[in-house]
């Protein structure tokens, strides 16, 4: 159940213009500090999670690894998607929300 809830929120957050999704996109909100929370696909390369963990770290974004690639790509009208940046706080909020409850993975 918490899991639609999810994919939900983000599609909300989609189409309100809330969210930058690819690699290139997420990297400049989260360094441009506009990044309230950032989720990368569960089956990312280990290279890109590295990459965002450590960054994330570094910024003080929260990060949560989800799903796959093909899933949040789905949730957002779009392709495949390894990463997105949700930009609205209150989004941000309601989809930690429910991933804290669903236990996942979060730095």
């Amino acid at each position: 159940m918490s899991q639609n809830k999810i994919l939900s929120l983000i599609g909300l957050a989609t189409k309100a213009g809330k969210t930058a999704s690819g690699e290139f996109c997420t990297e400049k909100e989260v360094k441009s500090g506009r990044a309230a929370l950032v989720i990368v696909a569960g089956d990312a390369s280990d290279n890109t999670k590295k990459k965002f963990q450590n960054m994330c770290d570094f910024y003080e974004v929260p990060i949560y690894f989800y799903k796959d690639k093909d899933t949040l790509g789905h949730a957002m009208g779009k392709e495949f998607r390894a990463s997105l940046a949700v930009l609205d706080e209150g989004f941000a909020k309601g989809i930690r929300k429910h991933m804290d409850t669903e236990d996942n993975t979060i730095a």
